[in-house]
């Protein structure tokens, strides 16, 4: 297996892919069953356990390849958005629906059993999460904005949507939303986030293909900044890295990062953050830099 990572590999010593056959060795090899996320969002963790620790998490909508259905009521598979490999709640997973038409892109939004915002709400669902819609509900006495009427039922505010292929201009805009967001090792909501699943989210917002923590991040986007010395040089979206972590440069003198330091999404002096987490014992490795449009 050497040469594979296992975050992004659907390999066990036994148990892998079908699809990996003669190029990793396990002790057998499955098919892989595609199931959707039901759940608004759900944990994908690193062992069949509740309490095991959790990697990151799923969005409604989000599809998962299944190699495993374990006794313990965990799935052991692949998401598609992203390829992380982990364990989801079975019952978190149902067969897949129709093709998503819209995601939220709003932080959070409610679901109502009805198209009337008196009735009480019977969901919530958060930015990112994958709808198919069934149609557009006439609004109620009282409303004052259209209802999305969301296959399989339930019913959405339609400005909380955007097309699936709708892309925000700004990734470090959708990301400035979270300000305030508690901090949560794997989170990806604004119930909780961490410093890679912040930067993933905004990117994905506006369609930047975002790998899921801050070591792929960091080889995988952009290109390479050379920071001057007291890094006065950095540009709006740029991302500053360390070991195990990843910050956004909001304008030249502040950074925008989940951290557990202040434990939420926070503005920090620029200056400040790299000597504090230099006085913590680690060292910038590398900004980069996205080339768009």
């Amino acid at each position: 297996m050497t040469g594979f990572d296992p975050r992004v590999t659907p390999v066990r010593s036994d148990l892998a892919a079908s699809h990996l056959q003669g190029r990793v060795t396990a002790e057998r090899y499955a098919e892989g069953t595609v199931r959707e996320v039901i759940e608004a969002h759900t944990p994908v963790r690193r062992a069949p356990f509740p309490d095991a620790a959790i990697a990151t998490e799923a969005l409604k909508g989000e599809r998962v390849t299944v190699y495993e259905f374990t006794d313990e009521g965990f799935a052991w598979g692949q998401l598609a958005d992203d390829a992380y490999v982990g364990f989801v709640a079975t019952n978190a997973l149902v067969a897949p629906g129709p093709v998503a038409t819209h995601r939220v892109s709003v932080l959070r939004t409610l679901v109502f059993p009805g198209p009337d915002i008196k009735l009480p709400p019977i969901g919530a669902l958060p930015l990112g999460a994958k709808i198919a819609l069934a149609g557009v509900a006439a609004n109620v006495a009282g409303t004052t904005a259209p209802f999305a009427t969301v296959a399989g039922g339930g019913y959405v505010p339609a400005r909380h949507l955007a097309s699936i292929d709708a892309a925000e201009a700004d990734f470090v805009a959708v990301a400035e939303r979270f300000l305030g967001t508690p901090y949560l090792w794997g989170g990806k909501t604004s119930l909780g986030i961490d410093c890679s699943g912040l930067v993933q989210v905004a990117m994905t917002a506006c369609r930047i293909a975002c790998p899921r923590d801050s070591d792929m991040q960091e080889r995988a986007l952009g290109e390479a900044v050379a920071p001057e010395a007291d890094f006065s040089n950095l540009q709006r979206g740029d991302m500053v890295f360390w070991p195990g972590h990843v910050a956004i440069v909001r304008d030249p003198a502040t950074l925008l990062h989940a951290n557990a330091h202040h434990m939420s999404v926070v503005l920090e002096p620029l200056a400040e953050a790299i000597d504090r987490i230099r006085r913590a014992g680690c060292e910038v490795t590398s900004v980069r830099r996205l080339q768009l449009g």
